[in-house]
């Protein structure tokens, strides 16, 4: 490391959403204020680059508390009030960053890249006048009572304040592979035991429609049920795949699934193929078909409630013949088909990981934050922004939204000193 870098006033560890974000605020403020941003990758923001499809879903354009899950929702919503939405639009035009709105209120790039998204960023970092040193791994962060000792790839460094914007375990491959949760414990913080949020879901080999219906894709409601209840309700697009079920819907259930595994706390997934409906509404649509169009096959009346190829293999999974006639239906046949299209099982045993999901559930105690700082309430000195925090968002730019307004509220702070 060059000498110039072996201190420095300020230190952000991770130079992804949150920790470009912390850099650039804090200069904003502040642009006397010694920042440097050390990264681990030759080339940071690859989480950013993958996000939404390498097109980068920013923020979305409602963004409320009730988002997000994990730490206490209070705290979540006065970091939020920091930087709301229309700010944060804002900041990005100011960064040529043109935004546009899409289905659900996702907010993408007009250029829809993401590449974009993390140039502006660091061009803005750079214009700023923040440091940025890549391929610099830290280790280990000790305090004493002039500041902090970083053990780094590059040899050690002094800082008076340190950032922690490492990330959670998500897509490890970006440098989010679980350090920072090392460092924070070692600085005397709680970090609540962690598990993949955002993340598709494995099914296990009885399940009998994944295999055959890889690649097909629509809408459902999910229930996850802990303990015998419903504890959430989601609905959305749900892709079959050969090792399970992707798709929006699924990542926002994974968490919830994954969390009661955690606990030990029984848990499992159905699909309703007609969202929203009841099962006497379902049935009585049957019954009406069979009035309207007695001559009309199972399969092809099937069709207008889910793709034929899902019609198709749940009726051969129910043993209902494809060439039974509505006038023919039997009432046994049509409510355990109602049942089925209203409470399918799904056979989930895990998820993809890590590797594959896009956020973290679970990091450090959200109690142990001023909310007005993001600086620690146990290691003064210490800042915590972003995904390293027990702080989650469901599918859609929350993250992100998290990530910028957390640095935010650490960059305001540090300018100010």
């Amino acid at each position: 490391m060059p000498s110039d870098t072996s201190q420095a006033d300020v230190v952000i560890v991770g130079a992804g959403a949150a920790g470009l974000a912390a850099a650039i605020f804090a200069r904003r403020l502040n642009p006397l204020l010694p920042v440097l941003l050390l990264d681990g990758a030759a080339k940071p923001g690859a989480k950013i680059l993958v996000s939404g499809g390498s097109r980068c879903n920013v923020t979305n354009a409602r963004v409320t508390e009730r988002d997000f899950f994990g730490g206490r929702r209070t705290i979540v919503r006065r970091v939020l009030r920091a930087l709301p939405v229309p700010e944060t639009v804002a900041w990005f035009a100011d960064m040529g960053v043109a935004l546009h709105e899409e289905e659900h209120g996702k907010l993408f790039p007009d250029t829809n890249r993401s590449r974009d998204v993390l140039d502006a960023l660091l061009r803005e970092v750079h214009a700023r006048g923040a440091r940025l040193t890549t391929s610099t791994r830290v280790t280990a962060v000790t305090r004493d009572a002039s500041g902090f000792t970083l053990e780094t790839s590059a040899g050690p460094m002094r800082a008076g304040r340190v950032v922690l914007a490492t990330g959670g375990q998500a897509l490890p491959k970006s440098g989010s592979d679980g350090m920072g949760f090392e460092v924070a414990r070692g600085l005397g913080h709680r970090i609540v035991p962690p598990t993949p949020a955002l993340a598709p879901l494995l099914l296990n080999d009885h399940d009998v429609l994944h295999p055959q219906l890889s690649g097909v894709a629509h809408q459902v409601e999910l229930s996850v049920w802990v303990e015998g209840a419903v504890a959430e309700r989601l609905s959305g697009s749900l892709l079959w795949t050969h090792f399970g079920v992707s798709g929006p819907v699924v990542l926002d259930a994974s968490r919830h699934w994954l969390r009661a595994q955690l606990e030990r706390r029984p848990a499992h997934v159905t699909i309703s193929f007609c969202p929203g409906q009841s099962f006497d509404a379902v049935d009585q649509r049957w019954t009406a078909l069979a009035a309207e169009r007695p001559r009309t096959f199972v399969p092809t009346a099937l069709a207008e409630f889910i793709p034929a190829s899902v019609a198709a293999a749940l009726l051969a999974h129910l043993g209902i013949d494809s060439g039974t006639a509505l006038a023919h239906f039997t009432r046994d046949d049509r409510r355990r088909l109602v049942h089925a299209l209203l409470h399918w099982p799904l056979g989930v045993t895990g998820s993809r990981g890590y590797t594959y999901a896009e956020a973290t559930a679970g990091g450090v105690d959200l109690g142990e934050i001023n909310p007005a700082t993001m600086e620690s309430r146990l290691c003064p000195g210490l800042f915590l922004v972003g995904e390293i925090l027990d702080v989650d968002g469901r599918i859609g730019g929350f993250n992100f939204q998290w990530a910028w307004a957390s640095g935010r509220v650490a960059g305001g702070a540090l300018g100010h000193r």
